[in-house]
């Protein structure tokens, strides 16, 4: 089977703006079309908490004719138009849809971050992880949530074999960013959310894109916007993982990037397993 995953910082502008950016990220959704892929996973929605408006229906059915659709959006007391999450899966598959609350502290269960499929033989679930913030004001709270997630994860992997996707707003080793010396005390890269990952890895789950390339460098998932040289410069970070549990991890097959163009901002990561 084949999945790809991408945080695409706002549907609605992907869909309907015509700005240079827009284009671009329309771009990046023909390419993603032509893979063909089993389950589409997308992060960061922005979308209001009714969902998908009709406009964007028409527009995701008219460009993914042969999927269905589904989504997890921000409903109060969260922020509107926030975070979410939303799967586009073949409308020959049939799995069960859950919107995981996991006990997160302040909005962030209501702040649409988690959608979960379940399969016959295995459940694949997605994540926008909080950023710990601007003067890692969030970081108490974002230790919290990798606490919680694992735990969530770890309950799937009781039942059954985990596929896990999304933006995990961390770049979990050195390796995995180009600058590692200079972010230390970035959001990201702290020591904490480095730790929180590894306890995650630890709980039964391995890091599909180490698994299959190794400690290779210069990979990253996401460049940003605001340095205008960042990806011409391939100054970027691997903050985008599929994980899977570890006892499936040998039916991997593919776990890589897939080319973004010139957009900055996060790439689609795809996963290739024989599930």
């Amino acid at each position: 089977m084949k999945f790809i995953s991408w945080n695409i910082d706002s549907l609605n502008a992907a869909l309907v703006s015509d700005s240079a950016r827009a284009l671009l990220s329309r771009d990046v959704i023909n390419t993603i079309i032509e893979h063909k892929a089993d389950v589409i996973a997308i992060q960061e929605t922005k979308l209001s908490s009714q969902g998908p408006t009709k406009k964007h229906k028409e527009i995701l059915e008219n460009m993914f004719p042969d999927y269905e659709i589904v989504w997890n959006s921000s409903v109060e007391p969260a922020r509107k138009g926030y975070a979410g999450t939303m799967f586009l899966y073949r409308n020959d598959l049939a799995p069960s849809v859950t919107y995981p609350v996991i006990g997160a502290p302040d909005t962030m269960d209501a702040e649409g971050r988690i959608l979960t499929l379940e399969f016959e033989d295995f459940y694949l679930t997605q994540v926008y992880t909080p950023n710990a913030g601007d003067g890692l004001k969030r970081l108490d709270d974002r230790q919290t949530w990798d606490i919680k997630y694992a735990d969530y994860l770890e309950s799937l992997d009781k039942e059954k074999p985990v596929i896990a996707a999304g933006d995990y707003n961390v770049a979990h080793k050195e390796i995995d960013l180009a600058h590692p010396d200079n972010n230390h005390n970035s959001a990201g890269f702290t020591d904490e959310e480095r730790q929180g990952f590894t306890n995650l890895l630890a709980r039964g789950f391995t890091d599909s894109f180490r698994l299959v390339h190794g400690d290779v460098t210069g990979a990253y998932t996401w460049w940003a916007q605001r340095v205008r040289t960042s990806k011409i410069n391939n100054s970027g970070w691997r903050i985008d993982y599929w994980l899977v549990s570890d006892r499936i991890a040998d039916k991997v097959i593919k776990s890589e990037m897939i080319d973004s163009g010139p957009r900055q901002d996060h790439t689609p990561i795809l996963l290739e397993i024989d599930m």
